[in-house]
């Protein structure tokens, strides 16, 4: 993807997120798959600017609150993620992406709207006062300094550059505006301010009219058609564990499954060949020699992409001198050990390492002997197992025609089987109708009875209706004497005044108490001792520096020293290793042979086996891919009927999971 469309994708992650519904990686990995977002390093990228920006939002809202109450007023609050995701980049991707990426970033947006937004953000005065002290306030102060304010601050003399670019751009498009007529002001009415509205006095409750509750049949159900439910249900479960049972269990002898071992061989087969196809595979950078010096100009940079093998020029440093300077003086100090040594009477290695070299080589020519035999114990094996399989096939065949005739005695009982099912099936009809007329005559008697009831409770619920009225009554009563109470609060009036002595104390009776003028002038006087300890602290800091950089010289000096003499024994070796060029190795083993001759038997008794005819009966054939295809119908309709099931109990929890949340939010409000 290009930068804009990147850019995009992330702020509308965040735009559609909701925090209080679902989680940070649930919701990423559904906005990848609706937007079908392939590429792993574009999908890489939008999962950390999207978690970054979540896990880092108090950070950010200090900027964009700071950016829209001072240089985005007239700025829209819906593009917050916008800028919300750029400062992200700004303050901790940007050692990551580099400049040139940041840049592109930037360009591929309106030129207005990123000066308005960088001018605030980048401004020094505003990152080292009030957003590091609103920072500070969330986190400690020396992750704020060496996590955000230390990294954009190394980075601001090119960011300053890029808004610089950006204000000359700005410049240069503008055009002189034509003089237009200053727009009519409106003014204000002169109204008279409304008076503050009272309390109102409520109303008096008024009393109910009697009116005839209704029946409770109306809320419950009778217990037969919840008898009826549970019975349909145990007889649907039922079912539905026959249908699985006849679906497992029918035309089993028929199945052309494959055997375990084959599927392991053919996935074995179509992995190798995929591997084989990839193309878009990163290739290691050989290692650069250091044979040629590197070059400064641009041309020189050109020559070296394109020979490998030269030195690519690095930037030296205070560590990486040091650490090298340090690798060198130890080679130093082992160097002087070995020529002491050696003038103390110590022996030279060079038989030892002939020797070494010497069985070294017979080891290698063992190994690849060893590789040979297996390679040719492989092919044997796996010429065998092709003999096996063409065995198995004819075994397959003789015993496929005896389950033939199986079946169709299999087939004669099931058809036998389904016809008494069909005559029990009529039997239970005429049952539960004979069960539904008697459900009718119980419904009468259950409603007569309910007809007693609500005659003997209606005669209560008289009497609770009138201890109610008179209770609303009386807490009406309490409700007026309130309200005439705030109302005489409010009309007292209130001293809103308040004076200050600056050189008055609280009056606490603590031992250390002092007054706001004392305080002012000790803390005067701490500042000045503070800096005067800065000034201190500089002077030693700079001595240091000194001191410092006199080291790194000579340390760069020794450095220098020791490169030349490693390029020149780099050349030396690389006509060594010219001149004597390593020889193919060439294995003679009899056992090798024997393998060899195996090999070759076993590859024309398979071949014999394959040129042999196998003569197949059409008929036969058909009747087993008609066999095949009334599964695979049966197996597609059981497979819907789960899917279907599966979405209503989906649904169910669905609608649980929000009525809960509405409660939540309701109790929570």
């Amino acid at each position: 993807m290009n930068h804009d469309l990147l850019l995009r994708h992330c702020v509308e992650v965040l735009d559609t997120y909701d925090r209080y519904m679902e989680s940070v990686e649930e919701h990423v990995n559904d906005y990848v798959k609706w937007r079908k977002v392939t590429e792993d390093v574009d999908r890489d990228f939008i999962v950390e600017v999207f978690s970054g920006c979540v896990r880092y939002s108090n950070i950010i809202n200090v900027i964009l609150d700071g950016f829209y109450s001072k240089d985005g007023k007239n700025t829209l609050r819906s593009e917050q993620h916008f800028y919300g995701v750029l400062s992200y980049l700004a303050l901790f991707r940007l050692d990551e992406l580099g400049m040139t990426h940041f840049r592109q970033f930037v360009s591929s947006q309106d030129t207005n709207r990123m000066y308005r937004f960088f001018s605030f953000f980048l401004d020094e005065t505003n990152l080292l006062t009030w957003i590091k002290c609103q920072w500070e306030k969330l986190y400690e102060q020396s992750f704020v300094e060496d996590n955000l304010i230390g990294p954009i601050m190394r980075w601001m003399p090119e960011l300053q550059e890029m808004t610089q670019q950006m204000k000359t751009k700005i410049e240069n498009k503008l055009k002189p505006k034509l003089k237009t007529q200053s727009a009519t002001r409106p003014k204000p009415f002169n109204l008279t301010q409304p008076r503050a509205r009272s309390v109102p006095i409520p109303e008096p409750i008024p009393k109910l009219q009697k009116h005839k509750p209704p029946p409770k049949t109306l809320y419950h159900q009778p217990p037969e058609f919840e008898l009826i439910d549970q019975i349909r249900q145990a007889n649907r479960r039922k079912a539905e564990e026959c249908l699985m049972e006849a679906s497992r269990q029918q035309f089993a002898c028929a199945n052309p499954e494959k055997s375990q071992k084959t599927k392991e061989i053919m996935n074995k087969i179509i992995t190798e060949g995929q591997a084989q196809l990839d193309f878009n595979r990163q290739k290691a950078n050989t290692a650069p020699s250091f044979l040629l010096s590197p070059r400064s100009t641009r041309a020189g940079s050109s020559k070296r992409r394109r020979h490998r093998g030269q030195e690519v020029p690095i930037k030296m440093t205070t560590a990486a001198i040091l650490r090298e300077g340090a690798l060198y003086q130890k080679k130093e100090e082992k160097e002087l050990q070995r020529l002491e040594s050696l003038e103390a009477g110590a022996k030279d290695a060079s038989e030892f390492l002939k020797w070494q070299t010497g069985m070294r080589q017979q080891d290698l020519e063992a190994e690849f002997a060893e590789v040979e035999r297996r390679r040719l114990a492989g092919k044997i094996s796996h010429e065998e197992a092709i003999l096996a399989h063409q065995n198995l096939m004819k075994e397959n065949r003789r015993k496929v025609q005896e389950v033939r005739e199986e079946t169709k005695k299999m087939m004669h009982e099931y058809l036998e089987k389904k016809f008494k099912e069909e005559q029990e099936m009529k039997r239970l009809v005429e049952d539960t109708m004979q069960g539904h007329r008697n459900a009718k005559e119980a419904q009468k008697k259950l409603q007569e009875y309910k007809q007693k009831l609500v005659q003997e409770v209606t005669e209560e619920s008289r009497e609770l209706m009138r201890m109610a009225i008179e209770e609303a009554e009386a807490e009406m009563r309490k409700k007026m004497d309130l309200i005439h109470q705030i109302r005489a609060m409010q009309a007292a009036p209130v001293i809103r005044q308040k004076f200050i002595d600056f050189t008055e104390t609280s009056g606490a009776g603590l031992l250390s108490e002092m007054s706001i003028a004392e305080l002012r002038e000790r803390l005067s006087l701490m500042k000045t001792a503070e800096k005067e300890e800065e000034e201190n602290k500089r002077d030693e800091i700079l001595a240091s520096k000194e001191a410092k950089d006199q080291y790194l010289l000579e340390t760069l000096e020794r450095i220098s020293k020791h490169r030349l003499e490693k390029t020149k024994t780099a050349a030396l070796r690389l006509e060594a290793r010219k001149k004597g060029e390593p020889k193919k190795m060439e294995i003679q083993n009899e056992k090798l042979t024997e393998l060899q001759k195996m090999y070759e038997e076993k590859k024309k008794q398979r071949l014999k086996e394959q040129e042999v005819k196998i003569v197949v009966d059409p008929k036969s054939v058909k009747k087993t891919q008609s066999l095949i295809n009334q599964k695979k119908q049966l197996e597609e309709n059981r497979w819907r009927e789960l899917e279907a099931t599966r979405e209503r109990s989906a649904k169910i929890a669905t609608q649980d999971f929000v009525t809960n949340t509405s409660n939540r939010l309701t109790m929570a409000t």
